[in-house]
This record gives C-alpha cells, structure tokens and sequence, in this order.
C-alpha cells in the first residue's frame, strides 16, 4: 500500500509476501531465576498487549523442551526459556528490495548516491531539501538517515537535535555445518551470555552485544558508507567464548566470515520518532538500537499515521523524540551513554534502575548538601532526584547494587521517610519539576490557557488550579499544575520529563502576538516539598504568618518571606495529598531557605525524603502520574478526573466535544486502584508495573504504576480495566457496579493474587469509618 501526502510518500508492504520470510520461532534463554522471572514478566506483558493487537504467542518452557527444539544447545545451566513459535526471520536486502519495487511502481522517485546537504525551513515551517543534485521543494521532511541522522540534523539550516551515536557490531557468519541446519531452526538468544545465533545458510549467524562496545565516529562528520569495518577477533573473543558454551558442538565449524559494521544507539534504549518542537514537517525516525528491520514496520505505520492524522493510534510517548532535549546531544555524552546503553540491551534489568553514566548534568543547588546527607540519586530528563536518604552507619555500596525483584534493601528507610512525612514534616527536594511563566499585556495568556485547558483557569489571583492540556481526542498532552500571579500572570508546573514536549504544544497552539509570552523558568527556581502535619509550623517560625487552613486554604499560593529570603512562592498543595506545602524559592536562596527549615525544623522531627517515598504517598491517595498513568489515549472520563473538565462553562477548549461524546457514549474503561490480599511482602514477588489485572478469571487490563502502602502495610496497585466485549464484540461501558462486584486478581510472573478493586482511595474509607466510629461516639456522649 503507497499512502501519498501530500508531497511526502510513506511505502507498506506485507513482509510475508517478501523472498526470504521464513518462520523459525524463537527461544529466549535464562540461566538464572532473576532472568527467568523477568522472561516471565514479558510473556505476561506480551499476553497483555495481546489482547488489543494481534501477537504472536508466548510460551514459557523448560530446559528439555529447549533441547527439542534445538539440536545444539547446550541446557545443563539453563533454568527455563520463553519461547515465541510465531516469530520469523526476513532477508533485509529482500525487504529494501520489496519496498522500493513498490514505491516505484507508484511513481516514487528514489535518488541513490545523493548528499542531502541541509533542510530548508521558512517561518517553522519546512519548505525544502538542498541535495548536490539541486533543490527538492516538499512540506514533509524525514530524517531517517539511522548512524547519520546525528549529523544531518547538525547540517540543517534549522540545526535539529537527533541524540544518537554509533557503535562497531561485530557477528560472526559460519560456512554450512556438517549437518545443515533447516531453515526453521529457532533463533536463539542467550541474554546472560550477551549472544544472539540465528541459522544461515545452512551455518550460523551468532553475535552479541559486549560489555565494552567501540564507540566510532567521535570525532568529526562520519563519512562512512554502507560497508564493513575492520576485524577485530580480540574484541570480539568474548562473545565467542559465550557462543560455544552454549554451542559447544560448533568448535569444528569453519569460519566464513567476521562482520564489523556501525550500528547507531540512543541514550534510554528505546527508538526516535516524531516531529521536531519548533519545524513543522520534520520528522524523525531512527536509533532503533540494532533492532531495526524488527522495529520497522510498526514504526513505519505510526509515523505515517502521525504525519497524516496529527498523532499516531497508539501511545508512543516513549518513543516520541520530545522525551530529550538539546542536553542529552552532546558528543561527550552520547558517546558515554551508549558505552553504557549497548551492554545493556541484554543486561537483567530488574526494576528502578537507573543509568550510571551521563550522570550529574542538572542538578539543584541542594545537591552536594543531600548528598552528604546520604542521598542516592536517579536521573530523570538529565536531572539528579533524590531516592531516598540512607541513614548513618548503613552499607551504602550494598545499597547502590542491590537488584531484586522482591522486597528491596531500602524498604525499611523508605518506610521510616514516609512515617516521618505522616507524623512530622520531609523535605523533598522537586526542583527537577518543568516550569514555566505565560504573561501578557491583557487577556491573551488566559484566553490562551482556557483553550489549552480542560479545567477552568479564570480564577482569583492566587489560586491554584490542577488541569489538564488534552489533544482533539480528549488524552492528556500534559498534567499540570497552574498559578494565577496576577490577572494577566500565570505560573505552569508540568513534570520533568514534559519540558520539551509541553512547550513545543503551548507554542503549537499560541498566536502570533507579541503581546504574548511564554518563558521556560524551570532553572530559576528551587523547589522544596514539605510534606507532614508540622510543615506549618515550620513555615509559620520563618515567616511569623499564620499557615492555618483558616489563613492559608488549601490550593492557594502566596509569595511571602521565608527567613531573610523574600518573593518566595509558597503553595498549599503536595503532590501526595498529605498536608504541607511547596516552596518555589529564587535559586539563589535556595541554600539559605534550605538551612533555615532544616535548623528551625529539628525541634519538629524534620528530615530528608525522597522520589520513592513520594511515590508511596501519592499511588495510597489514588494520585495519577502523568507518563505513568496518563498518556495521550487518557481521558478524564477515564480516571475519575471528570471534576476538573469545565462542562459547566461555555468554552470551547480542546477535546471539549469528544469529551462530550464520551460522556454521552459511556467509558470502556477505567482508573482504579487495587490493594492486595495473600500477598507475602517478605517472600513473594513484588508488583512494580504492567502486571496483568484479571477480573472473573478475564483478562481485564493492566497495572500502570504501584508501590508499597507503609499506611495500609500492602501493596498498592494502580491500573486501567475494561469490562468483556458485549455479544457482537463491541465495546462495553463500564460501571461501578462492574468495579466494585468484581473478583480481581494481579498477576505477577505467573502467580495470581486477590486483590480489592475501588474507585476511591482505601486510606480516604478507612479515614472516613474512623471519623464516622468518632462522631458517632461523640453524639452519644452529647446525648447522654
């Protein structure tokens, strides 16, 4: 199939119709249980993402069964395999072939041997392609260019921030064995010994992703063409090492050849695709991590989707190239990164790990203080965050390298971090969070802003309104917080990973009016949490202000003096739901502000805290995160946020009418949160995310985030469900009662436990009955 649009021509073809498609199935190998669970993990999630799209299917094996369906590996260190019977092996020039056939066929013009020598944009907007053959006007621009897209973006007039960078892959080809093997032999991936083998040609393909890849192209413009590098047998003498452990009878196997070739990789791991903030028409579709011609066809279909309807039919923020900015583009720390991020492709990545290079490239002014204070750090968006704080005396190292899938070692301190924040005051340190100031000279920032946003932003100065910016579908593009300063000043707090993408859609959608501006004020300001029920006490010793409900209501903001700190502004929210406030302090009395709560808070039982007990607090109050929780496909219809879409006002804001439709129609599906029974915190399992949710013995949806309840002392699970399809197949509208009469299980790696489903959150009941069981006691002593 040949979509054009406009002057931009996307190509689909069925690679089953393709010379060389051949079905092999393959076989995931562990030699450990940690990677068996994680194998488990995946086939679950396979089943999960199985259920909306058509998938082959998993089949977790034992080492016997592994035999069976390879003559050649060796099993007597093998714990189990995940084997997939459906999937298949493709000849890649065949499919460059294929798909250039047919492009052709439809009139495409394909130019080989072609510089594209820099893109032409106009006013945002791209206009042109200068090559060395002349000028080729389009609207649509796609840089796919895989281990050069780095340097074609740099070469654009527009300079445009690809981060990827390249690395020498080496495979091994073999001649034909002794007894060839079939062409259906499945491809074999040992992740613990770093190898891939494949059949070919009646030999063997086998490479590997080593734990000291060769960066190239570090210095200078790569000129490279398609073809092969250098041997290099010592590198490469480990992964051979690993293959004939697992093949041992391949030693008398005759070598045809050692391929060297570049392979381009990003710094998380995960494909770029989507269009650049600020050029519209450029797209981008590369770094697919060596997994390229596997990625291909998925990523093809949703960047044409994306260039023809606005977005894609699936959530691929993931993916979306706006997840980094210019920061993570500079050669130094590409070059590190992906030294990191290639080993990792198949290291056990157990959950919350966090990278280890590339680090300590933002951080807040507060840094070297917690962390001499005991900090450990994870990375979000290229800024250092607090986890958690290790107490005196503790193992710090055996912290930092403990990996597990069960009860981890920071549990106790985590646990005594959101004590401290239920009984006294934390500060958690949040200047990571995106934040930026729309001002202007008379209504404009509003009008823009009740437009952008579902909930209604024309309020008294000073208050604070939690909204969402939805797209034309009614999902969430950004979940953010929003401070009236003055009548014609707002304060916009989004996530940390939303700062290029929630720019790029405000400036999407402003007029073009001078009288109009936007600023990025996230490195002005530090912000300190303080979290706890003696929080205003604190803040009431350093301003000498009453911080009362009664004089500081919930959701308002005030910029007051803190110490001999002034223009601080301070908010009565948490982003927990627990009493506090958050402090937007100018950075350079980010220290000061810092040391005078800690010194006046001692006598209140103050302390440090981090992102994981945050985390605890907001998932046991029902709180959803936006990239956790909430996606593009999200609505508030959908996760009980219907309380904060203006239906009530006469604005038409985006996502206003399928919001309405939705209404009209009913939801399909919906947030909720899940406590579980049985479940043995010490022995079993932990749920981290994407856990299949079971509803009657049916597959039902998935978890999205979860976490320990220190209140409730179990685990908390948050996630989206859906009822069965009615009898014609069609979507059912969910309803309470179908949540609250349900049998829901979770199911982690393969063990289903109970679990009780709400719509609200289980601390509000029991606080509720409590309050109840008071006020009841309370009458009858009045009575009596």
């Amino acid at each position: 199939n040949v979509s054009l649009i406009n002057n931009c021509v996307c190509v689909c073809v069925c690679v089953l119709c393709v010379p060389g498609y051949v079905k092999t199935g393959s076989l995931c190998l562990a030699q450990n249980q940690d990677r068996f669970i994680s194998l488990k993990r995946l086939a679950l999630n396979a089943s999960c993402i199985g259920s909306a799209v058509r998938i082959s299917h998993c089949n977790i094996i034992k080492p016997k069964e592994v035999a069976k369906l390879h003559p050649l590996v060796n099993i007597h260190d093998l714990v189990g395999a995940l084997h997939l019977p459906a999937d298949a092996v493709v000849s890649p020039p065949d499919v460059n072939h294929a798909l250039a056939v047919a492009a052709a066929g439809q009139g495409v013009q394909i130019l080989e041997r072609t510089t594209v020598q820099q893109v032409l944009v106009e006013k945002g907007q791209v206009m042109s392609v200068q090559t060395d053959r002349g000028s080729i006007e389009c609207e649509y621009f796609v840089n796919c260019a895989g281990q050069w897209a780095y340097e074609l973006g740099q070469a654009s007039e527009m300079k445009v921030s690809v981060p990827l960078h390249g690395c020498e892959h080496f495979y091994l080809l073999t001649k034909p064995l002794p007894e060839a093997l079939p062409p259906n032999t499945p491809v074999v991936m040992d992740m613990d010994g770093r190898i891939y083998a494949r059949q070919w040609q009646g030999g063997l393909l086998s490479g590997g992703f080593e734990k000291n890849p060769k960066p190239i192209f570090t210095e200078g413009r790569n000129q490279l063409e398609i073809q092969n590098m250098q041997e290099d047998w010592d590198h490469f003498e480990p992964i051979l090492s690993a293959l004939l452990r697992r093949m041992p009878n391949l030693e008398s196997a005759e070598i045809l050849q050692l391929v060297n070739c570049p392979e381009s990789f990003t710094p998380d791991m995960r494909c770029l695709m989507g269009e650049i903030p600020g050029v519209s028409g450029y797209y981008v579709l590369a770094g697919m991590n060596s997994s390229g011609l596997a990625f291909a066809g998925g990523a093809g279909k949703y960047l044409a989707e994306w260039m023809t309807y606005g977005y894609p039919t699936a959530n691929v923020w993931p993916l979306d190239i706006k997840r980094f900015g210019n920061l993570q583009s500079s050669r130094t720390f590409l070059r590190h990164r992906v030294m990191e991020v290639m080993p990792l492709l198949y290291e056990l990545k157990v959950p919350r790990w966090d990278f280890q290079t590339g680090r300590q490239l933002r951080t807040s002014p507060l840094y070297d203080r917690l962390d001499t204070q005991g900090a450990r750090w994870m990375e979000k968006h290229g800024f250092e965050r607090p986890k958690y704080f290790v107490p005196p005396g503790k193992d710090l190292l055996s912290l930092d390298q403990s990996k597990t899938f069960y009860k981890p070692d920071w549990f106790d301190i985590v646990g005594a971090e959101v004590k401290c924040c239920k009984e006294a005051v934390c500060v958690i340190d949040m200047s990571s969070f995106t934040k930026f100031e729309l001002t202007s000279t008379g209504d404009q920032a509003l009008e823009l802003l009740q437009h952008l946003c579902a909930n209604d932003l024309d309020v008294p100065v000073g208050h604070i309104v939690h909204t969402g910016m939805l797209n034309q579908k009614g999902g969430y593009e950004n979940d953010c917080s929003v401070v009236r300063i003055s009548k014609n000043s707002f304060f916009i707090i989004s996530p940390t990973d939303q700062q290029v993408h929630c720019w790029s859609w405000i400036k999407k959608h402003m007029p073009n009016d001078p009288h109009l501006h936007l600023e990025d004020v996230s490195w002005k300001y530090t912000a300190l949490n303080l979290i706890g029920p003696r929080a205003m006490d604190v803040l009431a010793e350093l301003s000498y202000v009453s911080m009362t409900p009664e004089h500081f209501p919930s959701m308002f903001c005030k910029e007051m003096s803190v110490g001999y700190a002034n223009g601080i502004r301070v908010m009565s929210m948490t982003h927990t739901g627990e009493p506090g406030f958050m402090l937007y302090i100018p950075i350079e009395y980010a220290l000061h502000v810092y040391n005078e709560v800690m010194s006046v808070g001692q006598k209140y039982g103050i302390r440090n805290a981090g992102y994981y007990a945050l985390r605890s607090l907001r998932i046991e109050k029902f709180f959803a995160f936006w990239g956790q929780d909430l996606d593009a496909f999200t609505t508030p219809l959908e996760c009980g946020r219907e309380f904060r879409v203006k239906f009530d006002k006469d604005t038409d804001f985006i996502g206003r009418e399928a919001l309405l439709q939705q209404r009209h129609d009913g939801v399909f599906r919906r947030f909720v949160m899940l406590v579980l029974d049985d479940h043995d915190t010490e022995l079993d399992l932990w749920p981290w995310w994407g856990e299949p949710i079971y509803c009657n013995g049916l597959l039902s949806g998935t978890t999205t985030s979860s976490a320990y309840s220190y209140t409730l002392e179990r685990h908390v699970c948050l996630g989206f469900v859906s009822p069965p399809p009615g009898p014609e197949g069609l979507p059912t509208p969910i309803t309470p009662d179908f949540i609250n009469r349900g049998d829901y299980e979770v199911d982690i790696a393969g063990q289903r436990y109970p679990a009780k489903a709400k719509l609200y959150p289980f601390s509000s009941l029991f606080t509720q009955q409590k309050r109840r069981k008071e006020d009841i006691e309370l009458s009858n002593l009045q009575g009596k």
